[in-house]
């Protein structure tokens, strides 16, 4: 009896961790005030050589009620940090290319994720689940200013 019940407490327990890792769009990480901004921003042209938005200056922003949560969220991978095998340190991006071929999305639309163990990168044109805690950490590398931050625990297929 004492081990059935010690089963039953272990499969809660791993019920409840796993209630508690909320799924999250690219959306749901913009602040309700900015969406009508970004809708904008996605549909205006570059204003000039360097493809710079004037209305990119006012996106960016956090839903601070995130900060701390346990997240999975899809997107495409730009590696920072790692080898042909793995991968230590990336950016998370909603579309392919972003950072790269065109200009980079408002700060709050990439998630830098870091891994303590690295992780394996199939394609990177394929998406990906990532899941881990989100944080509202402000930082800014070579290829854009990033609003969010995660410590990554898993990374897996995307599936429809």
């Amino acid at each position: 009896m004492k081990k059935f019940i010690l089963v039953l407490s272990c499969l809660w327990a791993v019920s409840v961790n796993a209630q508690q890792v909320t799924e999250l769009s690219w959306e749901d990480l913009i602040p309700e005030t900015e969406r009508q901004l970004l809708d904008l921003w996605e549909r205006q042209l570059p204003t000039d050589e360097n493809f710079s938005n004037p209305i990119a200056s006012e996106l960016g922003k956090v839903r601070s009620n995130l900060d701390g949560k346990d997240i999975k969220i899809a997107g495409f991978v730009i590696p920072l940090e790692g080898d042909e095998e793995q991968v230590f340190e990336m950016l998370l991006v909603p579309y392919f290319g972003a950072c790269f071929h065109v200009p980079p999305p408002p700060a709050n639309q990439i998630i830098h994720v870091t891994f303590k163990t690295g992780v394996k990168i199939k394609d990177l044109w394929d998406v990906v689940y990532v899941s881990g805690k989100l944080q509202t950490k402000t930082s800014i590398n070579e290829f854009a200013e990033v609003a969010y931050s995660m410590q990554g625990l898993s990374i897996e297929e995307y599936e429809e």
